[in-house]
This record gives structure tokens, sequence and C-alpha cells, in this order.
């Protein structure tokens, strides 16, 4: 068995979902070791069924993650908050940087956060 921070060696599939280059905060909540930890990381691509990310920190794969992502763009009115839940598919060790990319596939498409709260008036 592989010990859960072991990091994937590069390889390629074939992707159910386009993909989009985006750069925007992501923060992660998780379990590990009975507490409830946050992350924040940065976008490098994303789909509707999951997320590469740069973070500081590895976390283990197989680790179920819940997600917030912050869309920002001046074409926008407001800030759009997208949720999501997943787990964590790959980690990688950046060569050319400090920190990690991790892959997150979600188990259920990104979605807005306005479809979880109630209208308000």
């Amino acid at each position: 068995m592989r010990h859960p921070l072991e990091f994937d060696k590069p390889h390629r599939r074939e992707r159910r979902h386009r993909r989009f280059d985006l750069q925007f905060p992501v923060s992660l909540n998780f379990s590990s070791g009975g507490a409830v930890r946050e992350l924040a990381g940065l976008s490098r691509n994303v789909s509707i069924g999951g997320l590469l990310l740069k973070v500081n920190d590895p976390v283990p794969v197989r680790t179920q993650v819940n997600l917030t992502m912050a869309v920002h763009d001046p074409r926008l009115r407001r800030p759009v908050q997208l949720l999501g839940k997943g787990a964590v598919v790959r980690v990688e060790r950046l060569e050319s940087e400090a920190g990690f990319t991790i892959a997150i596939e979600c188990k259920r498409p990104i979605t807005e956060i306005d479809e979880h709260l109630p209208a308000t008036g």
C-alpha cells in the first residue's frame, strides 16, 4: 500500500469534462487527524468535474474535501462563489517553484453557492 503522501508520477488520462485555465482563490476544508483543516490555494485549471490547485502544503490522496472558489471578473456585477465536494486524486511536488499541485475530482458538478442559500425578500 502506498503512503498517503506518496506523489503520483505525471500521467495523461482522457478528460471527461472540458478544462479551462482559470486562476481564482480556492479554500479547502477537510478532516485531518481528528481536526478540520483549512487550506488556501489557487486554481490552475477548472472543469465542472474537478480542478487542479496550487497549494503550499500537500493533502493526502483520497482525502475528502469541501471547496469554495471565489470567481472575480470585471464583467461580473459581483463575485461568484462556487462550491464543490470531492476527493484528492493526485498530488505532485512543483519542480520550478515551492508548493504542490493537487487534483480534486468532484462527486457532482461544481455549483454556484446561490443555489444553496435561501432567497431573501
